[in-house]
C-alpha cells in the first residue's frame, strides 16, 4: 500500500543521498481532514491515531477510524450550532483529546479553528473573538478558563461549548456529540482557503493573528519524517499546550502523514520524573520539547528508566544550552537535534535525521526553502558575518508553509516580504558548512558601546556554572553605554544568594568570552515571564527595566 505522504510530498536527492529539495504537488481541493485523516480511517480503519494519557491516569486510545467517526459527529453539531465555511472557532483545550476531535471537524466544514493557550486572559480572549469573529468558543472546564471565557462573551454573539463538567447553563460538548449524526458529507473547500489563526505576541503591539491556508499541513511531512524522525506505526510525543503552533509541528499534520501516532499526555503539572516513566511504559519512538524539559530531565537518575524504545530525540523554541545537550547525551547516548521555524512558518532549520548535530548550531536551511542571510539593506552577508534569516521563493510564490496574511493588517503583512523576501527578523551567523548559528531577535540583540552582543551566547555562557538553573539576558538601559547586559537567572536548589555569588559568576563568564559582553548586572529571580507559548520573553524584561528607568 502506497503511503499517503508520497501523494504529496517527493525528496530529490544528490548523488551522496542528501535531500536537495522537495516536490509538492495537490489539488486546489486539498483538505487534511478528508485526504488524510478520512483515507487512513478508509484504509486501515483499526490503524492506532492517538494515545492518550489524562491527567487523572486514564489511558484512551483511538484509531483512525474512531477520530473519523468522532470529527464527523463533531462536524454535524458544529454545523447545528450554525458553523459554516469561512466561519471560525476559537479552541481552548489544553491537551484534552477532544482538541483533535475538534479541530479535524473544524477542517471538514472549511472553518477556521483558532487553537488558544488556556494562559491567556479574559480580555485577550474577548480581542481575540472580536478579530476573528468567531461562533463558538470550544472551551475545558478547567483552571477557570470557563470563567474567563464566559467574561470575555459578555454582550459577544458567540457560543461557549463546554468539554468536561457542566459549567452554568452553557451548551455541553459531551451531551451535543450523543445527539449528532456520525454521516457527513465532505464540504466543498478550497486549499487556499483559511485553514488557523494563530495569534503570536510580538516584542511591541496586540498579538497579530497569523493565517495559515489548507496547504500548510503538507509542509509538516518533512517535519515529522527528516527532523523528528517518525516512523509509520510509531509512537511520537511533542511536549506542547494545544494552542502553541508547535503542535501543529508535532502532534498532528506531519505525524498523522507520516502514518504515526501521537502520544499526548495532559498533564496539570510537569514532572520530570512522570515523563520520563511515559515515555519507557509506552515505548516512544520519538519525542521533541523545549530546552526546558530537558533541563529538569538531566537532574533525574536515568538508571530508574529504561528508554531502549526512544530512537530520536530534538527540540525547538529557545536555544539549547551546550551543558544540557551534552549531559543528557551522557545519560541516555542519544542526541538532541536542534531545529527552528516560527508561528508563520513551518520548520526551517534543522539538523535532519543522520546528520550530525554540530553543538551551538540550529542546524541546516531546510530543502524546503532558500534561505539567506541579509543585512538591513536585504544584501547578502558574508559567511561568518551576522545577518538577519530570510527566505527567498523559489518561483516568485509564497513558499508552503509560510502564511498567508495577518488578519485585519495588510501594511504589516507587506512590511515583513520587504524587497520580495520573506523577513523572520531573527539573527543568525552561517558559516562555511552551512550551518547556521542563532543570535536573537532582532530586538533582543544588545547594543554596547558600539558592540552588539547576541543573549543567546552569553546564556550558554550562564548555564555552564553549575548555580544557574535558568537565565535570561537582556539589554538594561545605560547612559554612558546605551545599554549594558543584564542577566536574570533562577539558581539551582542549593545554592542561594549569599552576596558574592553576582562576582563569582561575573568571572565566571569574563574568563569565557570578550570581556564587553559579561553580564555588568545580575538579578537572582524566583521566575522569568514567559510569553502564551511557553518561551521566556526577553521583552516583557526589557519593558519592565525601561519603565523603571524612565
Amino acid at each position: 500500500m502506497a503511503r499517503i505522504y508520497q501523494d504529496y510530498y517527493k525528496e530529490i536527492k544528490s548523488d551522496n543521498g542528501s535531500i536537495v529539495d522537495i516536490a509538492i504537488k495537490y489539488d486546489d481541493t486539498f483538505n487534511f481532514a478528508y485526504d488524510v485523516v478520512d483515507r487512513f480511517a478508509k484504509e486501515e480503519p483499526n490503524k492506532l491515531a492517538l494515545v492518550h494519557r489524562s491527567a487523572e491516569g486514564e489511558d484512551r486510545r483511538f484509531t483512525f477510524g474512531e477520530i473519523k467517526e468522532l470529527s464527523d459527529k463533531a462536524a454535524n453539531m458544529l454545523k447545528e450550532l450554525g458553523v459554516k465555511r469561512g466561519d471560525s472557532v476559537m479552541l481552548l483545550l489544553k491537551r484534552r483529546f477532544e482538541y483533535w476531535i475538534s479541530i479535524i471537524a473544524i477542517h471538514k466544514l472549511g472553518a477556521v479553528a483558532i487553537p488558544t493557550s488556556h494562559m491567556v486572559s479574559a480580555e485577550d480572549i474577548r480581542q481575540r473573538v472580536t478579530l476573528a469573529g468567531a461562533k463558538v468558543v470550544i472551551c475545558v472546564n478547567s483552571d477557570q478558563i470557563c470563567s474567563k471565557v464566559d467574561e470575555a462573551l459578555d454582550g459577544i454573539n458567540s457560543i461557549q461549548l463546554v468539554v468536561g463538567d457542566k459549567y452554568k447553563d452553557k451548551m455541553s460538548f459531551d451531551e451535543l456529540m450523543d445527539e449528532a449524526s456520525d454521516k457527513f458529507e465532505r464540504v466543498a473547500t478550497h486549499v487556499d482557503d483559511d485553514m488557523l489563526y494563530y495569534f503570536t505576541s510580538g516584542t511591541s503591539g496586540e498579538p497579530k493573528a497569523v493565517i495559515h491556508d489548507f496547504s500548510y499541513p503538507i509542509a509538516h511531512i518533512f517535519t515529522a519524517k527528516n527532523w523528528h524522525g517518525v516512523e509509520e506505526d510509531g509512537l511520537h510525543l511533542t511536549v506542547a499546550d494545544s494552542g502553541w503552533a508547535k503542535s501543529a509541528w508535532g502532534k498532528l499534520y506531519g505525524q498523522w502523514f507520516m502514518g504515526a501516532a501521537i502520544m499526548v499526555y495532559d498533564y496539570e503539572q510537569f514532572y520530570a520524573g512522570d515523563m520520563l516513566r511515559l515515555l519507557e511504559r509506552e515505548k516512544i519512538r520519538t519525542f521533541c520539547a523545549p530546552p526546558t524539559i530537558y533541563k529538569y530531565f538531566v537532574l533525574e537518575d536515568f538508571s530508574k528508566y529504561n528508554l531502549n524504545n526512544l530512537r530520536y530525540v530534538t527540540t525547538a523554541g529557545e536555544p539549547m544550552p551546550k551543558e544540557i545537550a551534552k549531559k543528557f547525551t551522557e545519560l541516555t547516548g542519544l542526541t538532541i537535534r536542534e531545529g527552528f521555524g516560527q508561528t508563520e512558518t513551518a520548520l526551517q532549520i534543522c539538523t535532519q535525521v543522520g546528520s550530525e548535530q554540530i553543538m551551538g548550531t540550529i542546524g541546516c536551511a531546510s530543502p524546503l526553502y532558500d534561505i539567506k542571510l541579509v543585512d538591513e539593506d536585504n544584501n547578502p552577508v558574508p559567511v561568518g558575518e551576522e545577518g538577519e534569516i530570510v527566505i527567498v521563493p523559489k518561483d516568485d510564490k509564497r513558499p508552503i508553509g509560510i502564511f498567508k496574511g495577518y488578519l485585519g493588517d495588510k501594511e504589516l503583512y507587506k512590511e515583513i516580504w520587504n524587497g520580495g523576501i520573506y523577513h523572520t527578523k531573527d539573527k543568525a551567523i552561517i558559516d562555511d558548512t552551512g550551518h547556521f548559528y542563532f543570535i536573537g531577535r532582532n530586538d533582543d540583540v544588545i547594543k554596547s558601546s558600539g558592540y552588539r552582543i547576541g543573549p543567546s551566547e552569553v546564556e550558554d555562557i550562564l548555564m555552564r556554572h553549575p548555580a544557574v538553573f535558568e537565565c535570561a539576558v537582556t539589554a538594561y538601559p545605560s547612559k554612558n553605554r546605551g545599554a549594558v547586559v543584564k542577566a536574570s537567572i533562577i539558581l539551582n536548589k542549593e545554592y542561594s544568594d549569599d552576596g558574592k555569588l553576582s562576582k563569582d559568576i561575573q568571572e565566571f563568564v569574563k574568563n569565557r568570552v570578550a570581556i564587553y559582553k559579561y553580564p555588568r548586572i545580575i538579578k537572582f529571580v524566583d521566575e522569568l515571564p514567559r510569553t502564551s507559548t511557553g518561551k521566556i520573553s526577553r521583552a516583557k524584561i526589557r519593558q519592565a527595566d525601561y519603565q523603571n528607568n524612565r
